[in-house]
């Protein structure tokens, strides 16, 4: 039972301490803002190439028709986040511009 208690202290502390932030995150909003555009001018806007984008297109399109295999199985691609990842790792192998992979 007093455990049950600590944890509700707890947790009511929490929620005072988050509406003391949200007053003044309205000061924060705007210098954030600004840091967010300075570093976009540094990047050149777009994750993915244009190009990029048809590869993924034409992989859906595929799976959709039932006619896209996966590499060394052959077997039938039925995810869709399955043939986004073909697609991508197609666009890496013809050198596009693409994210290096997460895992």
């Amino acid at each position: 039972m007093a455990t049950k208690k600590a944890t509700r202290r707890k947790s009511s502390s929490s929620r005072t301490s988050r509406s003391r932030k949200s007053g003044s995150s309205a000061k924060k909003s705007t210098s954030r803002s600004s840091v967010r555009k300075s570093s976009s001018k540094k990047s050149s806007g777009r994750k993915y190439s244009p190009s990029t984008g048809r590869n993924v297109e034409r992989e859906m399109r595929e799976m959709k028709r039932g006619k896209l295999k996966s590499g060394r199985s052959g077997k039938k691609v039925t995810s869709r986040k399955q043939a986004i990842a073909i697609g991508l790792s197609e666009a890496r192998r013809e050198g596009k511009k693409v994210p290096p992979r997460k895992s």
